[in-house]
């Protein structure tokens, strides 16, 4: 697996990490053996990034990326988020957001200790909090770095502004956020930021929550529990509607002789070498198709032949 730096930091890491939020999280329940010997192959496979969250779960997600990844100390990257609050039974986001320095610190012990780490290597501020200024949430995570509790500062859906505001007090190594072929708002402020400050970019959904794989028709059906089940793109009208994305996909694939989720994250990888997709997986063969796609070399000839025909589409459907 090629390596990629997050921006001008030195955080080294495979030029696609893996989503590990849907292993414990927000659907059917998985066989937590299972994912740990998942999580192992990924390691085997060359993945050396792996995202979770405290709120994941909530606690769960942190607790099985730590007990799996604890052989692999040093030799693998882990970003955990933190910036909810606790209700009685733990952190969940619709109890609200909580980015106080104090909780930020106390979350940062407890992640450690679910993590078995020594040090964070990168705490993401899981989305801007209206309440507390992005001064101090930054020179909370400072302090935690001045501590070694924590390597690196990340971001999370944070705007142009709140980027600067934050870099200002303690440098940002990378922000997450929504990017693909299909949801690309980040291009206008968001990117041009990021390059200038020399800060990394980690796309979530980079499939599109799986529809770029174009295995979803308008028959698929979602358990009540997936997020998909309330998601506007994945109504049937949308998905029909939005067929024509994968049918672009399809035909750049065709050309390569790769697939249409190895098309969509190769062209994520081609748009800046600082990008670091984490596209989510759970079975083996998602995980190695994915991997193929940092195989898959886009020429600008094919990059233009993508930006003339995206012009044209429009995608139905809201993100959320």
């Amino acid at each position: 697996m090629k390596k990629r730096n997050l921006g001008n930091s030195n955080l080294e890491v495979s030029a696609l990490g893996l989503g590990c939020m849907r292993m414990s999280f927000g659907d059917k329940p998985v066989d937590r053996q299972e994912m740990i010997t998942f999580l192992h192959t990924a390691v085997e496979r060359g993945i050396t990034f792996f995202d979770t969250a405290e709120v994941y779960g909530p606690f769960t997600n942190e607790e099985l990326v730590g007990e799996a990844l604890e052989p692999f100390r040093g030799r693998v990257v882990i970003a955990t988020k933190f910036g909810w609050k606790h209700g009685d039974k733990g952190p969940h986001p619709s109890v609200g957001q909580d980015s106080r320095p104090e909780q930020i610190k106390r979350v940062a012990e407890a992640s450690l200790k679910r993590l078995r780490v020594e040090a964070i290597d990168l705490f993401y501020q899981h989305r801007p909090d209206p309440n507390v200024p992005m001064e101090d949430v930054a020179g909370a995570v400072k302090d935690l770095i001045q501590q070694g509790k924590v390597k690196h500062f990340g971001l999370s859906e944070a705007s142009a502004d709140q980027i600067r505001r934050a870099h200002a007090v303690q440098p940002v190594t990378a922000l997450q956020s929504e990017y693909s072929i299909w949801w690309r708002n980040v291009e206008e402020a968001i990117l041009p930021t990021c390059e200038e400050l020399g800060i990394g970019l980690v796309p979530y959904s980079p499939l599109g929550r799986g529809y770029l794989t174009g295995k979803v028709d308008e028959s698929t059906t979602f358990d009540s529990s997936d997020i998909r089940a309330r998601n506007p793109r994945f109504a049937p009208e949308a998905i029909k509607a939005n067929r024509v994305v994968i049918e672009l996909l399809e035909k750049i694939g065709a050309q390569k002789g790769a697939t249409p989720a190895q098309i969509a994250l190769a062209w994520l990888l081609a748009q800046k070498p600082w990008i670091v997709p984490i596209p989510g997986s759970r079975k083996l063969e998602r995980l190695d198709e994915n991997i193929g796609a940092a195989e898959v070399e886009l020429t600008s000839g094919d990059l233009k032949e993508i930006e003339k025909a995206m012009a044209q589409i429009k995608v139905v459907g809201d993100r959320y």
